[in-house]
């Protein structure tokens, strides 16, 4: 009897379908039952090879050698996971096995975790697909009782390899480019440059911005304690004298009811979240980064399993969701959105395009909750947070709209015009939540045509303010939507960012903007963003076309356009070899130099050039600003001991002999009295953090000893 074997992309997910499918027999790497084996990659297995793939003088890095451009693109298998593939391996040649079942995520990225391996292993075998929003027993059972033929995705597994391809291509030859040509840790990417271009844009506005003043009336009437607004053809009036002159004509003057419009509104809740909606929320609340919000939400989706998949860039449902809206109500016990839960679970839920529309869910609907229930003493502070915000967004859109009575009231004063206006609440709807619910009724008792005596007239005084920095919020919000942001006149790459989706992905936005800061292209100042030094000098460096956005909203359609079978891959992957010969030539030429923001001053014992300061996540080093000079010293490295006091990981600084741990926090402690207080946590049976810290170094110290090449390695692992 043949098995199938089922590949999940993390082994968090993979456990639960095991789990599922009733495959209990767990062995090394994967479950097994009667009719099926459940195994996992843990993200990617393969990965496409760095250039010393191709030839060995490629480990160094060299101008004249560039562009690298091989006729086809070789995968190899990643180190750190390399046990993990001979485990797939080796279940997918199998004899027994009859067909393979990719389970990992439903995207793009989650194609290309499993076919990449299985083109890797070079098997032949059947492969179905399993496609889910959500990783509760209910969703798992009712998606394989419905896997989709593998070839139905063929083409997106194209789509996959095509950006993974051309990516390498035009990143790994522009970084090399600029890194040799300048002498510095430099890269370029499709998405990071025009992201860094939107940044500095916003700063070059604020900057050349003037502050103007602009001038306004309001006044007082009698019997009604509310301010008239002067409404003039402009919103705003920037002379001062024809203010002055309205008030010297207004003045001691009646002013008679003009009109009194009433009329009936409704406001409906916002959308329903996408990702990249709940991000930019999670941080205007409660200042969590892209990053944190996405992780948190592979939690709530993967080992909580209380909503759904988080990778989506949609804001509707489909048609046949409506039908399970009860029975997520049902799972909602958290205080005080049960009550309003139980409430809606007791009425009819209809459906309304407001959150139920077809043609606007790609892969992937809304994030909402699942049907799975929860304790949420279970879940951590953070988790609660994020779990609440999508409760309670979901609660709104099922409920009614906020309804009131708008009323606007006209005055006029010698032929000027003012106005008030006042709402009055019909129907608290979805707005209850947070609300009292209280009505406030409000009203003016007059009529049309009536005097009434102006008792006061003031002038006001504003000024006008530059556009706000980027924060991580509206940076997210740029990304997905920068066609706000081009010039006037521009209307094609306006239309083709709106088809497209923005810079990047839902998927990797949180990605790139942790990326921008981890290179130092970019810094926070309180919550502003703002450009480092190193990032300006980027953008001066890098060729034009790559700072706008137009190039990666070009590679998005014609990805996507491969994706629905309509665009050779070969020739997308030839248009970018092109344009890889393009920037390198380009950047060859350029005759800017770069400065180098991070000279010490010191100078290198070997070549009497200037040393620079590294820092990177293992510490602190000197390098030599010659990359064929090559030499380099360690100023401290970051251990895994940690801080008596606050408990970060402590620095290691100085020679053998006298060396110091420091804390950030200010904690110092030498080597001996180190060792001694570790012993002494020993010999009382606590964990030895020192023998791990001197195994960690070694193994650094090992590995330090083949990375030659400073630049190389620190920009290995950048994704473009």
């Amino acid at each position: 009897m043949s098995k199938r074997l089922i590949l999940a992309e993390k082994p968090s997910v993979g456990k639960e379908i095991a789990r599922v499918l009733n495959c209990k027999n767990k062995k090394n790497g994967y479950f097994e039952g009667n009719d099926s084996i459940v195994t996992w990659a843990y993200g990617h297995l393969v990965t496409l090879g760095d250039p010393e793939v191709y030839d060995d003088k490629y480990k160094n890095w060299v101008l004249d050698d560039l562009p690298i451009i091989p006729e086809k693109l070789k995968t190899v298998i990643i180190g750190k996971t390399a046990r993990q593939y001979k485990i797939v391996k080796d279940l997918m040649l199998r004899k027994d096995i009859g067909e393979i079942i990719i389970a990992t995520d439903a995207g793009r990225e989650g194609e290309l975790v499993a076919r990449w391996v299985i083109e890797k292993v070079r098997t032949k075998k059947p492969i179905k697909r399993l496609w889910i929003s959500s990783v509760t027993d209910k969703a798992i059972r009712d998606g394989f009782n419905n896997l989709q033929p593998g070839k139905k995705y063929e083409n997106l597994f194209k789509a996959a390899t095509a950006r993974a391809e051309s990516d390498w291509i035009v990143g790994i030859n522009g970084t090399r480019a600029l890194t040799t040509k300048h002498n510095a840790q430099l890269s370029l990417g499709r998405v990071q440059t025009p992201t860094l271009a939107l940044i500095s844009q916003r700063e070059d506005q604020i900057r050349k911005f003037t502050p103007k003043k602009y001038y306004g009336i309001k006044i007082l009437v009698d019997k009604i304690n509310e301010n008239f607004i002067y409404k003039s053809d402009n919103q705003r009036i920037f002379d001062e004298k024809k203010i002055d002159d309205i008030i010297n004509t207004i003045k001691y003057k009646d002013a008679k009811v003009t009109s009194i419009i009433k009329k009936d509104k409704k406001e409906y809740s916002n959308k329903l979240y996408d990702l990249t909606s709940l991000q930019r929320d999670a941080f205007n609340k409660y200042g969590y980064s892209p990053k944190m919000t996405l992780s948190l939400m592979q939690r709530l989706y993967e080992f909580h399993k209380i909503l759904s998949y988080p990778r989506t860039d949609s804001n509707y449902l489909t048609d046949d969701m409506v039908a399970t809206l009860k029975d997520r109500l049902k799972t909602i016990q958290i205080n005080p959105y049960r009550k309003f839960a139980f409430n809606i679970m007791r009425g009819t839920i209809k459906k309304s395009k407001h959150f139920v529309d077809e043609s606007k869910v790609s892969d992937h609907h809304a994030i909402i909750p699942t049907e799975e229930s929860i304790l949420i003493s279970s879940l951590s502070f953070d988790e609660r947070r994020i779990y609440e915000l999508v409760v309670q967004r979901f609660l709104e859109v099922l409920m009614p709209p906020y309804e009131y009575e708008e009323t606007v009231v006209t005055l006029s004063v010698e032929g000027y015009q003012f106005l008030a206006s006042y709402n009055n609440i019909k129907r608290i709807g979805f707005k209850v939540i947070g609300q009292s619910g209280e009505k406030q009724e409000k009203s003016f008792h007059i009529v049309k045509n009536q005097s009434i005596r102006v008792m006061n007239v003031s002038k006001t005084i504003g000024e006008t303010k530059p556009l706000p920095y980027f924060n991580e919020a509206t940076l997210l919000g740029a990304m997905e939507n920068p066609s706000k942001f081009i010039k006037e006149g521009e209307t094609e790459l306006k239309k083709i960012l709106t088809e497209t989706g923005g810079l990047g992905t839902v998927a990797t936005r949180a990605e790139i903007i942790e990326k921008l800061f981890q290179v130092k292209y970019m810094e926070k100042k309180a919550t502003s963003i703002r450009l480092t030094k190193k990032g300006k000098q980027i953008l001066e460096l890098v060729p034009k076309e790559l700072k706008s956005p137009l190039l990666s909203a070009k590679w998005e359609r014609n990805l996507k356009l491969i994706e629905n079978g309509k665009l050779d891959k070969k020739e997308f992957i030839d248009d970018m070899k092109e344009y890889t010969f393009s920037v390198v030539n380009q950047i060859k030429s350029e005759k800017k130099i770069y400065k180098h923001d991070n000279l010490t001053g010191k100078k290198c014992p070997n070549c009497g050039k200037d040393m620079m300061m590294i820092d990177n996540k293992k510490g602190k080093m000197l390098v030599c600003v010659d990359r064929e000079c090559g030499y380099r010293e360690r100023i401290s490295m970051l251990t895994n001991a940690r801080c008596p006091n606050c408990h970060k990981k402590l620095s290691l600084r100085g020679e053998k002999g006298s060396q110091i741990f420091t804390c950030s926090c200010g904690y110092k402690e030498s080597m001996t009295s180190f060792e001694k207080r570790k012993n002494e946590r020993k010999k009382q049976g606590g964990k030895n953090d020192y023998a791990n810290y001197v195994k960690k170094q070694k193994q650094i110290e090992a590995k330090e000893k083949l990375e030659d090449n400073p630049f190389a390695k620190a920009l290995k692992g950048l994704k473009f």
